[in-house]
């Protein structure tokens, strides 16, 4: 099976939805015998439920987990036991405060206002083409370390200046998918060689650690109550009990470069290949343009152009919800996730799994799926997301696995979804977007599914 893998190591995701469709939707790949490479694969729903909430105790990250993603260090993402509830425990306390909510909302907007709107100004009147993945993916960046570290690295301006330690996520994601399929003998050998993407890997590590040493350090130096970022809140707790002087640099670093990757790619991704389905399909842009208008009295100073005032408004938007998640259903950011059983087990499809077997549920695949969404699972249709009753419809997380299921499922799905209607309103509202000529789209081969190429874009003013 190797060859067949690595020679479609270029388009993993689809060759992944390949097989299991062939399969019925759960497959066993087996690897040689002395590379530790064999995987359950499943797409099949009843299997993903067992897996991810019926039987959860059960399926952990499993000890490659921490070797695969060993970037991760001991932070949410790759904690297991009372690790990660403390920490989950401790984000989800935050992240419900109406503070930092509307936190959320005024960073993004202010963010938006001050960086991508007057970039794109420039670009619709100069011509020129911009990626609009990048700044996507600045704005972002920008946001989550505002929210998370309290700190403005100010990435999304019209200088668009080379931030090394923005730069290492993306290189540090594709090293980690690139270790699923490699043996890992032979990924471990090239990091101790230093080549090829573990190469990449260990120099976009370091300049994150640089980064974010520096921004622990000035804020271990200065915060205070009126702070209300994550790390600020963390430290605050901590002073209070008198344990701060007690942390090791190392787990700050853990806790919060989890929380910043979280918050930069899934965002970032999500945006891209949205704008990109909205250009190639101009009547449902119409109607979000539609609802847009509609639902808000524009301002006589932005005739015509959407401007946030509160978190409240953005429920009116409809369409737009349902056009996110027609998006997050076809490219869901975490394309995989990674399992494995502590104990043997049988799936609800009959498969037989053993202890630590390494099991892959291929997100990207299940969208894509009749089996699992319809005949027409390949086209973009908001309207699938939209009830008789005019609300959105709520489909099993399970099923819907963009911001995962059961105990693991994303703290942050409320936040993204309005930082995502921020940046979707104010965008279509002031402009037309059209994808360059002749620009290839094909997803990367990342554990986060951005776009190969970027995203490469005409921008004109929306009279």
């Amino acid at each position: 099976m190797i060859p067949a893998l690595l020679k479609n190591s270029g388009r993993l995701h689809q060759f992944v939805k390949e097989i299991l469709e062939q399969s019925g939707g759960t497959f066993l790949f087996e690897g040689p015998w002395f590379a530790n490479m064999d995987m359950m694969v499943t797409a099949d729903l009843p299997n993903v439920h067992y897996i991810l909430t019926k039987n959860f105790p059960n399926f952990d990250k499993g000890p490659e987990f921490k070797q695969i993603f060993d970037v991760l260090g001991d932070g949410i993402f790759a904690a297991e036991y009372e690790s990660w509830e403390s920490q989950r425990k401790a984000i989800k306390a935050l992240m419900m405060q109406p503070r930092f909510q509307e936190l959320v909302a005024t960073t993004s907007w202010n963010k938006v206002e001050t960086g991508l709107i007057p970039i794109m100004e420039l670009v619709s009147e100069t011509g020129t083409e911009v990626d609009v993945q990048e700044l996507f993916q600045r704005f972002a960046f920008d946001c989550s370390c505002i929210l998370v570290l309290g700190h403005d690295p100010t990435s999304l301006c019209k200088e668009l200046p080379h931030l090394p330690y923005e730069k290492a996520f993306a290189d540090a994601e594709e090293a980690i998918l690139y270790r699923h399929i490699l043996p890992q003998v032979i990924w471990k050998l090239q990091r101790w060689l230093q080549v090829g993407k573990e190469r990449k890997l260990k120099e976009g590590k370091t300049n994150i650690d640089q980064f974010l040493s520096h921004c622990i350090s000035l804020k271990q130096q200065n915060h205070t109550v009126e702070d209300f970022d994550v790390l600020s809140s963390y430290m605050r707790a901590l002073d209070e009990n008198g344990d701060a002087p007690n942390i090791p640099q190392e787990v700050w670093r853990d806790s919060i470069m989890n929380l910043i990757a979280a918050g930069k790619d899934t965002i970032s991704a999500t945006l891209t290949w949205f704008f990109w389905l909205l250009a190639t399909n101009p009547a449902e842009e119409e109607k979000i343009r539609q609802e847009i208008s509609t639902n808000f009295q524009m301002m006589s100073s932005h005739v015509g152009k959407w401007k946030f005032t509160n978190v409240e408004e953005l429920r009116k938007l409809i369409y737009l919800h349902a056009a996110l998640c027609e998006t997050l259903r076809l490219f869901p950011p975490v394309a995989v996730q990674h399992k494995a059983p502590i104990k043997d087990d049988i799936l609800p499809s009959g498969h037989c799994i053993k202890p630590n077997t390494k099991t892959i549920l291929p997100f990207y695949s299940m969208g894509r799926m009749k089996s699992i969404w319809g005949e027409d699972c390949l086209q973009f249709k908001p309207g699938r997301w939209i009830s008789e009753s005019g609300r959105i419809r709520n489909e099993p997380s399970y099923k819907f696995t963009a911001f995962n299921a059961g105990p693991r499922s994303c703290l942050g799905k409320e936040m993204s979804f309005t930082q995502m209607k921020i940046v979707a309103a104010a965008t279509i509202s002031r402009f037309k977007i059209q994808v360059a000529e002749g620009h290839p789209v094909c997803a990367s081969s990342s554990v986060i599914l951005h776009m190969k190429h970027g995203l490469k874009v005409k921008v004109s003013i929306d009279e």
